[in-house]
């Protein structure tokens, strides 16, 4: 017997629309499960190297926790390219701003640095409330696992 080892490209996957309710979850845990769909590792036919996730959307953005202290003690760091000018905000002043982004860069801290990371981060789109514009692509439920 022999054993072809078969490899997905972007003709043969096949890409789904999720929905995940981020109420009450932690944003770690969340983000970690999201890029496990993102990446397609819970498909048969996961390549490292071929995008083979699914699209996810993400509701309910301004529900997230943190545990313990983060929201006044995490830090989120930005450089504007200028002398002196290193920023940091605590999650409590991102979350003020925009809630989406602390889903948003647990994310990206968790993809790939480089072209294919780049283009999984578009599958992922996050809204605030528990409506989104998608209902077109008939997305499933996907039930946290923790």
């Amino acid at each position: 017997m022999s054993y072809k080892t078969v490899s997905a490209n972007k003709n043969t996957v096949t890409k789904e629309w999720l929905v995940v309710d981020a109420t009450d979850a932690v944003v770690g845990r969340l983000a970690s499960q999201i890029v496990h769909l993102l990446r397609g590792k819970h498909k048969p036919l996961y390549t490292p190297h071929v995008d083979c996730g699914d699209h996810v959307i993400v509701i309910n953005c301004d529900k997230v926790r943190f545990t313990g202290k983060k929201w006044d003690e995490k830090l989120y760091i930005r450089y504007t390219g200028y002398p002196g000018g290193q920023r940091a905000l605590t999650a409590k002043q991102v979350k003020a701003k925009s809630s989406t982004r602390l889903v948003e860069q647990a994310v990206k801290g968790m993809l790939p640095k480089n072209r294919l990371g780049r283009q999984l981060f578009k599958n992922l789109h996050l809204y605030e409330g528990a409506e989104h514009p998608h209902q077109a692509q008939q997305p499933k439920e996907y039930k946290l696992k923790y």
